[in-house]
Protein backbone atom coordinates (compact mmCIF):
# COMPACT_ATOMS: atom_id res chain seq x y z
CA UNK A 1 0.00 0.00 0.00
CA UNK A 2 2.87 2.38 0.81
CA UNK A 3 4.43 1.85 -2.60
CA UNK A 4 1.11 2.39 -4.42
CA UNK A 5 0.48 5.63 -2.54
CA UNK A 6 4.01 6.88 -3.22
CA UNK A 7 3.77 5.98 -6.93
CA UNK A 8 0.49 7.86 -7.28
CA UNK A 9 1.97 11.00 -5.77
CA UNK A 10 -0.07 10.89 -2.60
CA UNK A 11 2.88 11.12 -0.24
CA UNK A 12 4.19 9.05 2.62
CA UNK A 13 2.14 7.77 5.52
CA UNK A 14 3.75 10.35 7.77
CA UNK A 15 2.69 13.16 5.42
CA UNK A 16 -0.85 11.80 5.10
CA UNK A 17 -1.30 11.58 8.88
CA UNK A 18 0.04 15.10 9.30
CA UNK A 19 -1.87 16.76 6.48
CA UNK A 20 -5.11 14.80 6.43
CA UNK A 21 -6.76 11.66 5.14
CA UNK A 22 -6.30 10.15 1.70
CA UNK A 23 -9.59 9.95 -0.15
CA UNK A 24 -9.41 6.68 -2.17
CA UNK A 25 -11.42 7.79 -5.20
CA UNK A 26 -9.61 11.09 -5.69
CA UNK A 27 -6.09 9.92 -4.86
CA UNK A 28 -5.28 13.13 -3.09
CA UNK A 29 -5.04 14.31 0.46
CA UNK A 30 -8.26 15.61 1.99
CA UNK A 31 -7.65 17.92 4.96
CA UNK A 32 -8.44 16.44 8.35
CA UNK A 33 -11.50 17.91 10.07
CA UNK A 34 -10.92 19.42 13.45
CA UNK A 35 -13.30 17.98 15.99
CA UNK A 36 -14.58 20.08 18.82
CA UNK A 37 -14.81 18.50 22.23
CA UNK A 38 -18.32 17.22 23.01
CA UNK A 39 -20.53 19.61 24.95
CA UNK A 40 -21.47 18.32 28.37
CA UNK A 41 -25.22 18.99 28.51
CA UNK A 42 -25.29 18.47 32.27
CA UNK A 43 -22.76 21.24 32.80
CA UNK A 44 -24.62 23.50 30.38
CA UNK A 45 -27.93 22.94 32.15
CA UNK A 46 -26.28 23.54 35.53
CA UNK A 47 -24.90 26.86 34.28
CA UNK A 48 -28.31 27.92 32.94
CA UNK A 49 -29.99 26.90 36.21
CA UNK A 50 -27.49 28.93 38.23
CA UNK A 51 -27.91 31.93 35.94
CA UNK A 52 -31.72 31.86 36.34
CA UNK A 53 -31.71 30.85 40.04
CA UNK A 54 -33.52 27.59 39.22
CA UNK A 55 -33.27 24.45 41.33
CA UNK A 56 -33.95 21.33 39.30
CA UNK A 57 -35.76 18.73 41.38
CA UNK A 58 -36.52 16.01 38.82
CA UNK A 59 -36.52 15.77 35.03
CA UNK A 60 -37.33 13.42 32.19
CA UNK A 61 -37.15 15.94 29.38
CA UNK A 62 -34.67 16.99 26.67
CA UNK A 63 -32.29 19.76 27.68
CA UNK A 64 -33.62 22.26 25.12
CA UNK A 65 -37.16 21.89 26.47
CA UNK A 66 -35.91 22.23 30.05
CA UNK A 67 -34.09 25.42 29.16
CA UNK A 68 -37.22 26.83 27.50
CA UNK A 69 -39.30 26.04 30.60
CA UNK A 70 -36.69 27.57 32.92
CA UNK A 71 -36.46 30.79 30.92
CA UNK A 72 -40.23 31.19 30.59
CA UNK A 73 -40.81 30.47 34.28
CA UNK A 74 -38.11 32.96 35.25
CA UNK A 75 -39.71 35.62 33.04
CA UNK A 76 -43.13 34.88 34.57
CA UNK A 77 -41.68 35.11 38.09
CA UNK A 78 -39.99 38.42 37.28
CA UNK A 79 -43.24 39.82 35.85
CA UNK A 80 -45.20 38.66 38.91
CA UNK A 81 -42.67 40.01 41.40
CA UNK A 82 -44.20 43.51 41.12
CA UNK A 83 -47.24 42.42 43.12
CA UNK A 84 -46.97 41.81 46.86
CA UNK A 85 -48.52 38.34 46.52
CA UNK A 86 -47.84 36.70 43.11
CA UNK A 87 -50.68 34.55 41.77
CA UNK A 88 -49.39 31.14 40.59
CA UNK A 89 -52.48 30.35 38.46
CA UNK A 90 -51.63 32.69 35.55
CA UNK A 91 -48.04 31.45 35.64
CA UNK A 92 -49.18 27.82 35.32
CA UNK A 93 -51.61 28.72 32.54
CA UNK A 94 -48.96 30.64 30.56
CA UNK A 95 -46.41 27.82 30.87
CA UNK A 96 -49.00 25.21 29.86
CA UNK A 97 -50.19 27.23 26.83
CA UNK A 98 -46.63 27.83 25.65
CA UNK A 99 -45.78 24.13 25.78
CA UNK A 100 -49.10 23.16 24.17
CA UNK A 101 -48.36 25.54 21.30
CA UNK A 102 -44.74 24.50 20.91
CA UNK A 103 -44.75 20.76 21.64
CA UNK A 104 -48.32 19.60 21.02
CA UNK A 105 -51.37 19.22 23.26
CA UNK A 106 -51.88 17.56 26.64
CA UNK A 107 -49.38 19.49 28.76
CA UNK A 108 -50.29 20.09 32.40
CA UNK A 109 -48.73 22.53 34.83
CA UNK A 110 -48.99 23.12 38.57
CA UNK A 111 -47.32 26.07 40.28
CA UNK A 112 -47.36 26.78 43.98
CA UNK A 113 -45.55 26.92 47.28
CA UNK A 114 -46.89 23.69 48.74
CA UNK A 115 -48.55 20.88 46.83
CA UNK A 116 -48.34 17.15 46.42
CA UNK A 117 -48.73 15.15 43.25
CA UNK A 118 -48.58 11.71 41.77
CA UNK A 119 -48.74 11.82 37.98
CA UNK A 120 -48.29 9.53 35.02
CA UNK A 121 -46.47 11.25 32.18
CA UNK A 122 -45.34 10.53 28.65
CA UNK A 123 -41.70 9.59 28.14
CA UNK A 124 -39.58 12.73 27.85
CA UNK A 125 -42.34 14.95 29.19
CA UNK A 126 -41.74 15.61 32.89
CA UNK A 127 -40.06 18.50 34.69
CA UNK A 128 -40.17 19.53 38.34
CA UNK A 129 -38.17 22.56 39.45
CA UNK A 130 -38.32 25.55 41.76
CA UNK A 131 -37.58 29.24 41.43
CA UNK A 132 -37.37 31.30 44.60
CA UNK A 133 -40.24 29.98 46.76
CA UNK A 134 -42.42 28.62 43.95
CA UNK A 135 -42.31 25.06 42.62
CA UNK A 136 -43.23 24.24 39.02
CA UNK A 137 -44.49 20.85 37.88
CA UNK A 138 -44.80 20.47 34.11
CA UNK A 139 -45.73 17.19 32.46
CA UNK A 140 -47.28 15.77 29.32
CA UNK A 141 -49.82 12.98 29.10
CA UNK A 142 -50.67 10.77 26.16
CA UNK A 143 -53.56 11.84 23.97
CA UNK A 144 -55.64 9.15 22.32
CA UNK A 145 -58.25 9.88 19.70
CA UNK A 146 -61.70 8.60 20.65
CA UNK A 147 -63.35 7.01 17.63
CA UNK A 148 -66.42 5.68 19.36
CA UNK A 149 -67.74 4.48 22.70
CA UNK A 150 -65.54 1.98 24.52
CA UNK A 151 -66.58 -1.67 24.13
CA UNK A 152 -68.74 -3.10 26.89
CA UNK A 153 -67.10 -5.54 29.25
CA UNK A 154 -68.79 -8.62 30.61
CA UNK A 155 -68.84 -7.21 34.14
CA UNK A 156 -70.69 -4.09 32.85
CA UNK A 157 -73.51 -6.28 31.44
CA UNK A 158 -74.18 -8.04 34.77
CA UNK A 159 -75.04 -4.83 36.63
Amino acid sequence: MEDVAARNGIGTAKQRNKEGVVHPSRRKIVPAVERLPPVDMGAKMAAIAMELNVRLRSADMPAAMQERAFRLARALMDAASNSPRPNPTPMALALKKEFDASYGPAWHCAVGKSFGSFVTHSRGGFLYFSIDKFCFLLFKTEVRRVTGPPPLRVCDLKK
